[in-house]
């Protein structure tokens, strides 16, 4: 009997460019699936008025931190999609809390790399994607550079060397059966959550020091699978970070996608929120859209509240 991050993980590609990862989008109460494609044929919307505006998705400029935040103005951030994320966000009540984190980390990834690749889409006229080593030379979010350990030293890398390292990175750990099981644990519950066993918090040292319990032992999930979590999806909320602030106008807001990264993001930053998968600290790059979206009521008070268990946040 297959567990049910198996059973739900199943056609998800092992490798991070597997184009039939479009097919498996979830879907809101509209039916607008949460992915793009970036072979669609692309009708240019008009731009915000400013002399700064770039005229054509074919000639990308290179990265400019000072340009104009356009996607922290709330006429600029719409949504695709209506509708509580909490609802694709909170785990059901009959499966394995670690499973369903696990769950939640494959969706996570398959949707922002549905947005990576129009930044990754080759020009058949330059020969070169959107985001490229003249024009993204660091790995930036504003006038925040994230770094990548080269040699055991941080080291500064192009954006999308940066963000090929980072998704082989999840599709390695995704894939890994330590990591990330998918057997079934014999002589165990089917269903467990931490949080009603011990009443702790998920990085307290009652829950993970002790080594009695922890999220996920009981589906076979190591001691350090919270850990795992946490530092996967900081990775991916440094990419939106990136996404937001260098490609924001080009190409998400020439192809009129920007609706469907705003989606991605409220869902992303739900989870993360929920389950406090990242920090407050590492995501103040984006902070003045986040707190659009709460304004909004996209993301929900009990995400905020840090959902699933059920207080606020320290972090």
């Amino acid at each position: 009997m297959a567990t049910f991050f198996q059973s739900v993980r199943q056609g998800f590609g092992r490798g991070g460019n597997n184009k039939n990862n479009n097919n498996n989008a979830p879907k809101m109460n509209n039916g607008n699936s949460a992915q793009s494609s970036a072979s669609q044929s692309v009708q240019v919307a008009p731009g915000p008025n400013s002399p700064s505006f770039p005229p054509s998705v074919d000639s990308p400029a290179p990265y400019d931190p000072d340009a104009p935040k356009y996607f922290f103005q709330e006429k600029y951030a719409p949504l695709n999609v209506k509708g509580n994320f909490l609802t694709l966000c909170a785990c059901p009540k009959n499966v394995e809390l670690g499973e369903w984190l696990a769950h939640q980390i494959v969706e996570q990834y398959r949707l922002l790399h549905g947005m990576l690749q129009v930044i990754q889409e080759v020009n058949g006229v330059t020969g070169l994607p959107i985001c490229n080593e003249s024009t993204c030379p660091t790995m930036s979010a504003g006038r925040l550079t994230y770094t990548w350990l080269v040699d055991g030293r941080a080291a500064k890398i192009s954006a999308p060397k940066f963000i090929n390292r980072v998704e082989k990175w999840i599709v390695s750990k995704i894939h890994d059966p330590v990591m990330f099981p998918t057997e079934k644990v014999t002589g165990t519950p089917e269903t467990f959550a931490l949080h009603e066993a011990t009443n702790a918090n998920p990085g307290s040292a009652d829950a993970n020091s002790t080594g009695e319990e922890w999220i996920g032992k009981s589906s076979g999930f190591p001691q350090t699978f919270y850990k795992d979590c946490q530092g996967i999806m900081k990775q991916m909320f440094r990419c939106y970070a990136h996404l937001y602030h260098a490609h924001w106008l080009n190409p998400f807001w020439h192809i009129n996608k920007h609706d469907i990264l705003n989606m991605c993001f409220v869902h992303f930053v739900t989870v993360a929120k929920y389950y406090r998968l990242v920090s407050d600290k590492e995501m103040e790059p984006m902070q003045p859209l986040i707190d659009l979206f709460i304004k909004q009521q996209r993301i929900p008070q009990e995400a905020l509240a840090g959902g699933h268990w059920g207080q606020p946040s320290s972090s």
